[in-house]
């Protein structure tokens, strides 16, 4: 079996700086270490950074050291606050310890202001999913996540509930017919959109660079636990927004986010910041951009890009759907996260606020909280509080990494559930089983006096990724 070779991304996860030493270091590796295994290098190259001292008269690695040394001097690491900012945790009996971790990493950047932990916390890159983090003039490209603006929608029809059953086949093919999902996936004749006139895709490279796919992935979805379904959408709260009277109605719910684009300028940007921003190795992906630098304001101009990207790919699935129905929607409702937004706190200060896999739940603001394909999701109005920085949990939240879910979940066993729930799944893997994820019931105990629940979505068809 052929050795497995050391890459850049292995050096990099190291904290070094990217550029010439990185090279440096796998040039040296494979030129005098080429017979020890990927990890004895991998455990050299980190003694060698944290102890550079011991390795500074080595015949073979004394150039790293000072090619390194360099690097360090050209860029001084940015220290973290010894006393970390205090942060309020949802539902901190389901978050697991790596989250909490990543949070509290978070809350000792120089850059924080305050910040909240929602009930469906999991570890992620740089802040974790479900946390939320305000900053001063400061914007963190992985505080806001690779898939920018990812979102809901949810829209309701005046048509009997009933023909779901009724009427299966039909609609999962209307599904089929008009639904697209995965990496690079699109339309064969893309609809054409106002979004596409926008001066961003003139005047910002990465985002010029990017057009032609956007075009492309207009009104597709992702992979992983991206959807579109239909259900059942029971209003339970008489004093709803959109004046509808309590009870039943046909739903369609649609979950994604910004496509290729987002992706590219997450990247893009983090490598910027990460350059510009010297963080310890466990804090790395925290970068940040000053907003009142070109860098800071180019991203930001670009992230709201790809937010209303993703908006415009939900309209447009909704609109497809609609018109194959035959049925304009009574309401649509809408929220996002993976996304920054300048708010106030209540004592005037402007801060920047990140939602990265977290609903925004400011007093009155409407959203949509999805549990898993076996479990209800709840259409919620913020009740705004400040400690948790006017914000929800975006879902349910996941239990088991994608990983444990495909080694330890049946296939069987999923069917007898989505059986014993009378959902049909078109697509789906084991990683997004519904026992992947944390119970919804617990999630939103954990938060109730940050929303108030105004109904509750049961999906009944369910197109995935595959």
């Amino acid at each position: 079996m052929a050795r497995e070779k050391l890459k850049g991304k292995d050096v990099l996860d190291l904290g070094y700086p990217e550029g010439k030493v990185i090279g440096l270091a796998l040039n040296l590796m494979e030129k005098y270490f080429k017979n020890t295994s990927k990890d004895e290098q991998v455990a050299l190259l980190n003694d060698l950074f944290h102890n550079p001292e011991k390795y500074r008269h080595h015949k073979k690695l004394e150039k790293l050291v000072q090619e390194l040394d360099a690097e360090k001097n050209k860029m001084r690491e940015i220290i973290l606050t010894e006393s970390l900012l205090d942060f309020k945790t949802y539902g901190a009996e389901y978050i697991e310890p790596g989250a909490v971790f990543q949070m509290e990493t978070a809350m000792s950047l120089p850059v924080t202001v305050a910040g909240a932990l929602m009930p469906d916390a999991h570890q992620g890159y740089g802040l974790p999913i479900g946390g939320v983090l305000a900053t001063e003039n400061a914007v963190i490209p992985y505080g806001v996540g690779v898939d920018i603006g990812c979102r809901m929608c949810l829209t309701l029809y005046d048509l009997p509930v009933g023909i779901i059953e009724k009427d299966k086949s039909k609609l999962k093919q209307l599904l089929n017919d008009h639904t697209r999902f995965g990496a690079g996936k699109g339309f064969e004749k893309p609809m054409d959109d106002a979004i596409f006139e926008r001066r961003e895709f003139k005047e910002i490279a990465v985002v010029r660079g990017q057009k032609q796919k956007a075009v492309d992935q207009i009104g597709s979805s992702g992979s992983g636990n991206h959807f579109v379904e239909f259900g059942i959408t029971e209003l339970t709260d008489a004093r709803n927004e959109f004046n509808l009277p309590i009870g039943k109605y046909l739903a369609v719910l649609s979950h994604s986010g910004s496509r290729g684009l987002g992706a590219t300028i997450a990247n893009h940007y983090t490598k910027l910041a990460m350059q510009n921003r010297k963080l310890p190795p466990h804090a790395r992906h925290l970068a940040w951009l000053d907003l009142h630098s070109e860098e800071g304001q180019e991203y930001w101009q670009a992230m709201t890009l790809a937010g209303d990207y993703a908006s415009a790919c939900h309209h447009q699935i909704h609109a497809r759907l609609s018109k194959a129905l035959g049925e304009e929607p009574l309401t649509m409702v809408e929220n996002h996260h993976n996304f920054a937004w300048k708010e106030q706190l209540s004592n005037g200060r402007e801060v920047i606020v990140h939602r990265k896999g977290a609903t925004p739940a400011g007093k009155g603001v409407l959203g949509i909280i999805p549990g898993s394909m076996t479990s209800p999701g709840f259409l919620v109005r913020g009740k705004g509080v400040e400690e948790a920085i006017y914000s929800a949990s975006h879902g349910a939240g996941r239990i088991m990494s994608r990983r444990r879910a495909l080694d330890t979940i049946s296939e069987k066993e999923v069917k007898t559930l989505l059986a014993q729930h009378r959902v049909a799944l078109m697509g789906g893997g084991l990683d997004e089983a519904p026992m992947a994820y944390k119970d919804i019931h617990h999630v939103m105990k954990s938060q109730e006096e940050l929303v108030e629940v105004l109904g509750t979505f049961t999906p009944r068809i369910v197109r995935m990724d595959r």
